[in-house]
Order: structure tokens, then sequence, then C-alpha cells
């Protein structure tokens, strides 16, 4: 009798428990966090299983067909596994046909919707389901949060939303227009994540080059000294900060605008990374116009060589479109030269999708899928050997690597990633198992690594 009072007991204590599913782009990621480090902080427990959970979140992403079909059958599973589905995300705020939500018109039994970079909306949906177990207190989660990366990297968000109007993209429409993070939030949490162990941290936005045009550079505060929220100030600030630490920081999303010249004198110090994730999404001045891109006017090829002059070493990485409505012959063209010519040394490349909603649909010129198709398949055969000669520049190279995994103390080899490698989109470093028993290696550790091989887009070193 004692032992069934007990069992009934500590079912009855036991915590909610919400399990979670994420999906999308780091952004997302971030918003994924923020609402895990809430719910950690409220009591509920959560997982990455549907089953047993009391509740289930899926965070979303509606921007391309494949990601809406990725998110509508993730939420169609937790239905089917749970029953009771939350839906956040960018898919969230997108509208179906008949002008109703999208998502309720293919699943009109979750039990709420809501968009992307909504966390108490989320958590007013998960207290109107499954109550909370207790008063929130700040000290049942560490002072970073809850993070689904690995704890030697993390994203830092810098901004929500874009105030951009390419005529491709439906973000602005469910992310809303920029709003910049206060520069002092922004760098206290950089502080923490080094504190906390981070390695690399990796500056996200929709448009990192744009942060502060809302507030017009106002001037924060960050360990009792002003400092503008500004692109500039805030990598100088970061590099700082992650210095003590010997901490990598990786910029994504910049936008090519002027001003970027300002950081590379500090890539070129050590100060960041010699690394820029540019979106230029074209280079022929007429497709960049239809596509109502940002600083489509640069001259990106000249600056692309001076940012190479000031810092020999720096690492470019891009994504395009292939298949623009109107894009000629020619046009793509031009895009595979520049493409040569400006040596990208990591690029993607996406078919022109349709997405529903966008301005560009409307353009004349479609063109079929099939010649989209063969246009992204042109570009990434030039874009990979492109890529490979400059791989094979780095064999005989001795490089700092942070290693990623390392099975049995990478007694087996391990893998890690160099200055010019970004966590999930890029190449790796495949490391040699040591041929002395005293070398070994684990996770978040940066080792010295000399480059004897490649392998399509991996590289292949030795211990040194």
């Amino acid at each position: 009798m004692s032992e069934h009072v007990s069992n009934a007991a500590a079912a009855s204590s036991a915590a909610p428990r919400i399990g979670f599913v994420s999906l999308g782009c780091p952004k997302a990621l971030t918003d994924s966090e923020l609402i895990l480090t809430q719910l950690s902080a409220e009591g509920y427990a959560t997982s990455k299983t549907f089953q047993g959970a009391d509740l289930v979140i899926v965070n979303t992403c509606g921007f391309i067909d494949d990601a809406v079909k990725e998110s509508l059958d993730t939420i169609g599973e937790a239905l089917a596994a749970n029953g009771k589905v939350i839906v956040t995300g960018c898919l969230g705020a997108r509208s179906g046909a008949d002008g109703g939500n999208l998502v309720q018109g293919v699943h009109p039994s979750v039990l709420a919707v809501t968009g992307p970079h909504a966390t108490q909306e989320v958590m007013d949906a998960v207290h109107a389901h499954v109550p909370k177990p207790h008063d929130p207190f700040v000290d049942l989660v560490p002072a970073t949060g809850v993070k689904l990366t690995p704890k030697h990297y993390a994203y830092l968000k810098i901004s929500e939303g874009c105030n951009h109007r390419c005529s491709f993209c439906i973000i602005p429409g469910l992310r809303g227009d920029l709003v910049s993070r206060p520069i002092g939030d922004v760098l206290g949490e950089a502080q923490r994540l080094f504190e906390a162990g981070v390695k690399e941290l990796l500056v996200v936005s929709q448009d990192t080059s744009a942060y502060g045009v809302d507030v017009k550079y106002r001037t924060g505060f960050w360990d009792g000294k002003p400092v503008r929220t500004r692109m500039l100030d805030l990598v100088a600030r970061l590099g700082e900060i992650a210095r003590p630490f010997g901490a990598w920081v990786r910029l994504h999303y910049v936008y090519p605008y002027p001003h970027v010249d300002e950081v590379i004198p500090l890539m070129a110090e050590g100060l960041v990374l010699p690394y820029l994730d540019v979106p230029f999404q074209h280079a022929h001045p007429d497709v960049l116009r239809r596509m109502k891109r940002p600083a489509s006017g640069e001259r990106n090829l000249e600056r692309l060589q001076k940012w190479r002059e000031a810092c020999p070493q720096i690492v470019v990485r891009s994504t395009f479109i292939a298949g623009f409505p109107g894009e000629t012959e020619d046009e793509f063209q031009y895009l595979l030269d520049f493409l040569k010519e400006a040596q990208i040394d990591r690029a993607g490349c996406f078919a022109y999708s349709p997405v529903e909603g966008a301005a560009a649909n409307d353009l004349p010129g479609a063109l079929s899928d099939a010649l989209r198709e063969e246009r992204r398949a042109r570009f990434m055969a030039v874009a990979e050997a492109v890529s490979t000669a400059k791989l094979a520049q780095r064999v005989g190279a001795t490089m700092q690597v942070l290693v990623d995994s390392a099975p049995a103390l990478g007694r087996k080899g391990g893998v890690g990633r160099t200055y010019a490698d970004a966590p999930e989109i890029d190449g790796t470093v495949k490391i040699l198992p040591p041929t002395k028993a005293s070398k070994t290696m684990k996770v978040g550790e940066f080792v010295r690594v000399r480059i004897v091989g490649t392998s399509g887009h991996d590289l292949v070193g030795e211990l040194v």
C-alpha cells in the first residue's frame, strides 16, 4: 500500500514535460533557445520526443517551399504521435490561399499558432493547456540560458526583422522591420557565453551590417563605457571580449555596404575571424535591381579585391540565386564569371523558388523548373572548382582547428574546423588518429593541425 502511495506521489510531483522540435535558420534557433530557457525557468521538463510529452511545440520555417513542407509534415507527425501541438515560427505567420492562417488551414487541430520571435505568446499558450509548475526563479537556469548548439559554440542574434523588401523574400512580412537589440544586452550575453566556455561566437541577424540603423546608432553602455549601436563598434567590442578567452568571433549575413570596409582591419589584426558571410545573391546589376537588393550598386568585385589586399587571409562565403525571373543566359554567364574572378571560397546556390507572397513572382520572364535547376547545377560546378582549388592551397600549412568531435579523446581521430569554416554550412577538417598515444584532444579544444590532403569539400590533417 505504502509503495503504491509513494509511486502515485512521485507521478503527481513529476514536472510537466514539453516536447520540442526546432526547424529553420540560426535566427529561428535562437528563438527556440529563448523559449526553452523560459520553460526551464518555470520548472517544465523538455525533451526532443513527442511520445509521453504533455504538449509539443514545433518551431517552424516558412521561407522556401521545401521548408514549408518539412514544417507541415513535422506538425502532422507531432499531432499523430501526441495530439497536443503549439506551432510557432515563420510559418505560423503565413496566410493560406483563402486568407486564413496557413498552419490552421492544414492542421486545424493545433492548439495555438504564433509567429516568430514570440516567446511570451508561446508561454501564454503553454500555460493555457499545461499550467506552470511554479513561479519562475532565475537560478533554475544558467546565466547563458538554454542552448541547442554544442557548448563550445553559440549563435548571438543582434537584431530581429529587416527593413529591406527584396523581391524574392517574404521574411519582413514574417519577422517585421529591423529592431536592433540594445548593444549593452548583446555584449553582456557575449560575455556570459564566453565565461560559460563558448569558444566560437557566431553573430547572426537578417542584416548584420544594418545593426543600429533603426535607433540611429544610439549610444549605449557596456562595462561602464559608452559604445554606439553600430556594426563597427559592436564587432570591435566583441573581439575585445573574446580575446582573453582565446575565442573566435565569426560574422554572418553581412550585406556589402561601404562601411563593411571598416571591419576588415579588425580582421587583419586578429581581433575577429577573417571570415565574411556575404549574401550577394547575384552579380549582374540588372538582376540585382530586379531583386531590389540593398547595396546593389556597389562595385563588389573591386571591393573584394581591396578586402584581400588589406587582409590576405580573408575567407568569403556567399549564397546566390540561379534562374531568377527574367535572367538571361548572358546575365547568368556574368554571374559565373564573377564567381571565378571573385574567388568566392564557399558558395551555395538556390534555384529560384516562387515563394507564395514574394513580389518577384509577378515579374515577367519566369524560367522553367528545368532551366532553373540546370543553371543551379552549372553554378555549383564552377563554385566547387573554385573551392577545391583554394582548399588545395592549404595543403602543407599548419592551422589552428576547433575540435567538434573526438571519440575516445581523439585516439580514433576527430573532426574540427579552421577559421575558414562555419559549423554545418561549410567544410571540416578530418583529423587523422595520432601516431603517439600521448596526443589527445577533446571537443571544444583548439589544436594545431598540419594539413596533409583534401577530401571533397573537406581538409585532412594530423595533429602537430
